[in-house]
């Protein structure tokens, strides 16, 4: 008896169309989490990026207000310590809406209250968590 071999079934290689659709679809979902993620990282840098600039106009008005022996509650100017080569440099804006300025007060604050505060949109998320050695 003899034995004959039967031929070998040729494959074609490639990707099925299941199978690259399946890969698109991952990716897709891949891109889709990185874009979600970018978004809530600007978003925290924006929050963080405003409490240092309240920040930086708070300390600069108590330098100013220490350095001329201003009372807490007198009255200060900003020209006085805004501007080249003062306390505060440069004005500052919100990073999350760059076309808003700050809301400021016109006297030195007492201390536990926030001489600069937001008014971009969503100005609720940028008020810091603990000013009141501030």
């Amino acid at each position: 008896m003899k034995l004959t071999q039967t031929p070998a079934i040729k494959r074609k290689s490639g990707m099925t169309l299941i199978e690259l659709t399946v890969v698109i679809v991952v990716l897709l979902s891949l891109i889709a989490v990185l874009f979600i993620g970018a978004r809530a990282w600007k978003k925290g840098a924006d929050k963080a990026g405003c409490i240092m600039n309240i920040r930086n106009m708070q300390q600069a008005v108590r330098s100013y207000a220490n350095l001329g022996n201003i009372a807490e509650g007198g009255t200060i100017v900003a020209a006085d310590f805004e501007g080249p080569g003062k306390f505060l440099a440069v004005v500052p804006n919100c990073p999350s809406d760059p076309t808003k300025a700050y809301d400021v007060l016109t006297v030195v604050p007492t201390t536990g209250t926030l001489f600069a505060t937001c008014t971009a949109a969503d100005k609720a998320e940028h008020i810091p968590a603990g000013y009141t050695g501030w």
